[in-house]
């Protein structure tokens, strides 16, 4: 078996190396990154890193306020517009692809289609996104198959709801939130009778914190009458959605990440994933679900692979940043143990601030004992966000996002660290971070205790350490010691080995010579049943003893 190990790009920044930071900047001022920048040589690169997936995130068309009306696509209001460049979650047209990832924008699918080939010539795995909660406001699709219905096309608008409905609507009341509705425009933005907002707001008035440029979907669930399910007959929704997927299945991507899931019933992904996997069996379906109550009700319904975000992130941030002793993270993976080869982990994504922030930990450096537990602690898949390597810190202030410690989503821009890695102008602790991810990643897919072996925590006979983690790893006669160190400076700590441990493992008691896979640094050991070993740890590091037992 072959561990998953993702690599997340926000597309349209990925190859932007222009310089300029203008804040609120247009294309034209501060570039965009294009798909033909990921090239054989780029993509071999990333192979070289260790990765087996990469997720282009925001290859379908999304609202934005530049303007492509000379190509036929019909410009955005920008009332109804998150930033310039817009978020890549306010879909405009699900059977398109995004003008601005594309040279020739006439060739945009060519152009993504090439993509997907020239990745997996590569040897990686396509992973786009699904959004299917919500759309933009003003969604239309100019591509869609002929024999396929717009979304809305036939919807009654007197009814609030109405379970074959593609929206939720506010019968009789205009659209009116609490922002200017021109925008700087002559005319202003007009919707009537206004949609639900894809936060479930279901009111004509959204407020600043909403979700304001999207409307939501609906997939049969009555939300004014408590959430009630009408799915027999099938909502025209799951039709329609279900044929979205596999119009880009075809097109020969390897999984779908599935924008808030959890926001879409159960009941449509069981549907969906189903014939998805009948015509495509190797498609794998991601699920951003937050609630833990209902991983398993999810995963049931075809989901390969859930977020494991308030569960594990939280807590990994949390013992990062010592506001939780290392111990708890025993008690985030216990949480989902039965369900343990499901759970995605990470570190960083689009929707959280980076490690290197003054929001989480300050430096990118401080992220490594966590970033060594989450690759090798268990055999489930890892997820690490472009930049991370390098420790970007994203403080910048880009526009519509501030600088709120995240890389913005919603802004034309470019990344500090991806343009000094190109130019060759990273700082030595830069270069150690990327040589240090890339051979934890690389560690992970070829070691096999990692991909395919068992997993046994020593927390629970080392209460005494609290800013350290230990675990062992074990497959066939090769044993993985993991020892990190959450604590700023160096420590000496020393390790029980329960005789429980040798009998789950079956691990046979003698001297040993260890090697550290990270460092390359020997040291003698005797494995000996309710033995301590003890063990020099740098601080916010970690080591890999690799032992033959």
């Amino acid at each position: 078996m072959e561990k998953i190990l993702i690599y997340q790009v926000l597309t349209r920044l990925f190859g932007n190396r222009k310089p300029s930071h203008v804040e609120n900047g247009t294309i034209a001022e501060n570039g965009c990154g294009k798909m033909n920048q990921f090239t054989s040589t780029e993509l071999k690169r990333i192979v070289g890193m260790g990765f087996s997936h990469i997720w282009y995130t925001g290859v379908i068309r999304h609202a934005t306020q530049t303007d492509y009306s000379a190509f036929g696509i019909p410009r955005n209001h920008p009332a109804i517009v998150k930033g310039k460049a817009g978020s890549p979650y306010a879909i405009t047209d699900y059977y398109d692809v995004d003008p601005d990832l594309a040279v020739n924008v006439d060739k945009r699918m060519e152009e993504f289609e090439s993509l997907v080939e020239r990745t997996h010539q590569a040897g990686l795995k396509v992973i786009i996104d699904f959004v299917p909660n919500h759309v933009a406001r003003q969604y239309r699709s100019l591509h869609k198959p002929r024999r396929v219905k717009d979304l809305g096309e036939g919807d009654c608008v007197t009814d609030g709801f109405n379970p074959q409905n593609n929206f939720y609507y506010c019968p009789g009341q205009p659209f009116v939130p609490y922002f200017d509705l021109y925008h700087g425009e002559k005319e202003p933005y007009q919707e009537f009778p206004a949609k639900a907002t894809g936060n479930d707001h279901f009111d004509n008035a959204p407020g600043m914190n909403d979700w304001y440029e999207t409307v939501k979907l609906n997939y049969g669930v009555d939300y004014y009458a408590g959430r009630v399910g009408h799915f027999d007959p099938i909502p025209n929704t799951w039709l329609k959605m279900t044929d979205i997927l596999l119009f880009w299945a075809k097109k020969g991507i390897d999984a779908f990440r599935c924008d808030m899931a959890e926001m879409v019933p159960a009941e449509f992904w069981a549907y969906a994933t189903t014939i998805v996997k009948k015509k495509f069996k190797h498609i794998q379906f991601i699920g951003e679900v937050y609630n833990p109550n209902e991983y398993r009700r999810y995963i049931a319904s075809g989901f390969d692979y859930l977020y494991d975000k308030v569960g594990m992130y939280d807590t990994m941030r949390a013992v990062t940043c010592h506001q939780m002793p290392a111990s708890s993270i025993s008690q985030a993976w216990q949480q989902t143990d039965d369900i343990r080869n499901h759970m995605l982990y990470f570190l960083e994504n689009h929707d959280e601030q980076r490690i290197g922030s003054d929001f989480f930990a300050g430096n990118g450096k401080k992220g490594v004992p966590a970033l060594i537990a989450s690759v090798l602690m268990q055999q489930n898949p890892f997820m690490l966000y472009f930049g991370e390597e390098y420790g970007e810190r994203g403080m910048d202030q880009e526009g519509f996002s501030g600088k709120d410690g995240r890389t913005t989503i919603f802004d034309y821009w470019s990344v500090d660290t991806l343009c000094r890695a190109t130019a060759k102008t990273l700082t030595d602790e830069e270069k150690q971070l990327f040589d240090l991810h890339k051979k934890l990643l690389n560690m992970a897919r070829k070691e096999k205790a990692v991909s395919d072996g068992s997993f046994f925590d020593l927390m629970y006979v080392n209460g005494h350490l609290h800013r350290q983690y230990v675990f062992l790893r074990r497959a066939g006669d090769e044993l993985l010691l993991v020892v990190v160190n959450f604590e700023d400076a160096p420590v000496t700590v020393d390790v029980h080995l329960p005789a429980h441990a040798f009998d789950y493992l079956h691990i046979p008691e003698k001297n040993v010579t260890a090697t550290d896979l990270l460092s390359k640094q020997k040291c003698k050991m005797m494995l000996q049943k309710d033995g301590v070993v003890t063990l020099s740890v740098d601080g916010r590091s970690g080591n890999v003893w690799k032992i033959k037992a």
